[in-house]
């Protein structure tokens, strides 16, 4: 090769393969790339005399700003091989993997991407002889197709094989920033994250490893990297994946016989030393920053006695999935390889490793190996039980799905939902088919019967999920209104705890059915009887102001005497707020009464009679309503204060409440008599009720059913 000149590339076209090849996302890729090639340099050199050393100079100056400094260059030099001959004709050639320890040339390119001049300084062994040899790496000259200029190679008096590689001009402006802030302490502690597989592996080997901050030429800090600083293997285990082929029809995943061993590496770091736990890949020996694996187990800052935990999958396997763009693997996820081939219909008989499979069994192993970990992974089974109970989860879906271990509990349902959903979808496209299929049968064919019932069964079996589903949150909602319910009854609300004036009623009240609401169907009146929540009606409203259908029932004018008794003994009786009215059918009229928990409800019995009387003799005559039905209900009820206040009420011992079959309502102004039915009953009765009511629609929904 002539002396200066460039090193103009054969059969490669270097612009398009800085396109082809992206950027890593890792600012400080190149600093790794040329540190990988010093350790595997110094591998080849296998001296016996020391095991090498690696020096890292980062040289920066005082910028404007008195506290912050400006990157100018990074130095880094090993005691290697060298770059002979074969070495640098590799250099000049791109994916030659000749070298071993799987490099295949992509390395330069993340160099090209990150810095304007990367300046190359060598001095080698060859022969008898030692030379020395000196290029630049730069995009300077990729208009002639060449990357590698002023090239100079000749012989010296130095005996002392190494490379000295020059970094200088940051092209990325958040590159810039990243590494103006670069220290010895923080590149440290970078290498050894991406390089402590490495290290563990070769600790009676490691190069002594040095790093100088300068500023301005003067020593900042000096930082150095012994094998004092890798922390020692916890625990090793063999990793087993199998392959899998897409099934015939597309839809699931068939294990195949064919698998890959792997090796599963577990540190054990105090939690000072260690940020997050982790589950990462390793390739040749360095860490894969962005694996795209989830450890299911432990939570990213869980600690476990003073400690997080590393895990760190390898293998070669690995080694050969690892992409152009170095720390990055390519192995898909399922979802992802059937998303790409969603088009492609020959892939039965194709088997690869998934993502899914190497983390699942990665997993499992952890728990195995980690009585600790096993513990935090049942006690996050517990929470997805309980979230199971608590809205009728099904169970199915939960076991198809995977969840992490600080995988917020809003998160864990948005999945299920989510699953569920498209299940449905699924159902609904085979409802569909199965009913557009009716329009191939044929009543005359001697098989009709038999393609009915066919036909029939399937719809049958489709169906069910769909329902299940909607009904399933209909009664989980239930079931969070009764847990609720129970709460206030127990007075164990924070409200409730917090002192002041006893709310209780108001809360038991804007339970079942909000104040001031005019909307039963939105109700949770079910609570005294399923058939309310489908009547017409108000709560807590005036009585001069109840509706029925937009029209108020109460007359806007009454009679003299009509108004002077209405608002005798300085009241206005139609502003009074019955708690509920509901409005069943014509002529009819359901009141409900709540009392504090606190209150003797046998000393308000008059009060739904009143209420009912000022309904049937002052609303309009149109609605003539004259049969009534009266719920109090509260929670301080002794039978026999009841009986004494008023002897027409009967106890009604297997249902636990009072009763009053009929109670005279007078009609005035010429209107006929009405009739009320009255009962009175305890909070934690009808809780008890409701509850079995909505247990009985739980064990319907939950209990297995076998469909022929």
């Amino acid at each position: 090769m002539e002396q200066n000149s460039l090193i103009i590339s054969d059969g490669i076209y270097y612009p398009n393969v800085l396109k082809d090849i992206k950027k890593s996302k890792q600012h400080f890729q190149p600093i790794f790339e040329i540190f990988t090639n010093a350790l595997e340099s110094i591998k080849l050199k296998q001296s016996v005399a020391d095991n090498g050393s690696i020096i890292i100079s980062i040289l920066s100056r005082q910028s404007m700003n008195a506290d912050e400094y400006k990157l100018h260059e990074i130095v880094i030099e090993d005691s290697g091989i060298g770059f002979d001959t074969e070495n640098f004709g590799r250099m000049t050639r791109f994916k030659d993997n000749r070298k071993g320890f799987f490099n295949n040339g992509s390395g330069r390119i993340q160099i090209l991407h990150s810095f304007d001049t990367a300046k190359y300084f060598s001095v080698f062994k060859e022969g008898d002889a030692f030379k020395q040899r000196s290029f630049t790496l730069s995009q300077h000259y990729l208009s002639k197709n060449a990357i590698i200029s002023a090239h100079k190679l000749e012989e010296t008096q130095d005996s002392s094989t190494k490379t000295v590689v020059t970094l200088h001009g940051i092209l990325n402006e958040n590159d810039e920033h990243a590494y103006n802030k670069l220290t010895a302490d923080g590149l440290k502690k970078a290498l050894i994250a991406r390089y402590m597989m490495e290290f563990c592996n070769n600790s009676e080997k490691m190069p002594t490893i040095s790093i100088t901050h300068y500023l301005d030429g003067e020593v900042l800090e000096k930082q150095s990297i012994t094998k004092e600083d890798i922390p020692l293997r916890d625990s090793e285990r063999d990793l087993e994946v199998h392959y899998h082929r897409l099934s015939i029809d597309g839809k699931e995943f068939e294990k195949s016989n064919r698998s890959e061993l792997l090796k599963l590496t577990a540190f054990k770091i105090p939690a000072h030393d260690l940020k997050r736990n982790d589950l990462k890949f390793t390739s040749k020996g360095e860490i894969i920053p962005d694996s795209g694996l989830e450890l299911k187990n432990l939570s990213a800052h869980d600690r476990l006695d003073g400690y997080r935990y590393l895990f760190m999958i390898s293998g070669g396997y690995i080694d050969d999935r690892d992409g152009d763009t170095r720390g990055t693997i390519n192995i898909q996820r399922r979802d992802q390889y059937k998303q790409a081939n969603a088009s492609h219909t020959n892939l039965y008989g194709e088997e690869y490793i998934f993502l899914d499979d190497i983390e699942s069994e990665a997993n499992s192993i952890i728990t195995h190996i980690y009585p600790l970990i096993r513990a935090r992974k049942d006690e996050k089974l517990k929470d997805i039980d309980k979230l199971k109970n608590m809205f009728l989860l099904n169970g199915e879906t939960l076991r198809k799905l995977s969840f992490s271990l600080d995988e917020p509990e809003e998160k864990i349902l948005e999945k299920v939902y989510a699953a569920d959903s498209k299940a449905i979808a699924k159902k609904d496209a085979e409802i569909k088919k199965n009913i557009e299929s009716i329009e191939s049968l044929d009543t005359t064919a001697s098989n009709y019967q038999e393609d009915l019932a066919k036909l029939t069964s399937d719809l049958t079996k489709a169906i069910p999920l769909q329902n299940r589903v909607a009904l399933t949150h209909y009664v989980a909602r239930r079931k969070l209104v009764l847990e609720l319910f129970g709460k206030i009854l127990a007075r164990q609300l924070n409200v409730q705890r917090t002192g002041g004036r006893n709310i209780d009623e108001k809360l038991l009240h804007n339970l079942i059915f909000q104040q001031s609401s005019n909307s039963p169907e939105e109700s949770d009146l079910w609570l005294i009887n399923e058939d309310f929540i489908y009547f017409k009606g108000a709560s807590e409203s005036r009585l001069c102001d109840v509706e029925i259908e937009g029209d108020k029932i109460f007359k806007s004018e009454f009679s003299e005497e009509e108004n002077r008794y209405l608002r005798s003994l300085d009241e206005n009786r139609i502003t009074k707020k019955p708690d509920v009215l509901l409005f069943p059918d014509e002529g009819k009229c359901i009141l409900i009464e709540f009392k504090n928990t606190n209150v003797n409800v046998s000393e308000h019995l008059n009060q739904i009679t009143f209420y009912s009387t000022l309904i049937r003799n002052f609303t309009k005559d149109k609605y003539q309503i004259d049969t009534f039905y009266g719920y109090l209900i509260g929670e301080r009820i002794e039978p026999r204060d009841v009986r004494g206040y008023d002897g027409d009420f009967v106890e009604s011992y297997q249902f636990a409440y009072l009763f009053r079959p009929k109670k005279v309502i007078v009609g005035e102004n010429g209107r006929r008599d009405g009739t009320l039915y009255t009962e009175v009953i305890k909070y934690s009765v009808l809780l008890e009720r409701a509850r079995r009511r909505n247990d009985i629609f739980i064990k319907k929904l939950t209990e297995k059913r076998t469909l022929s």
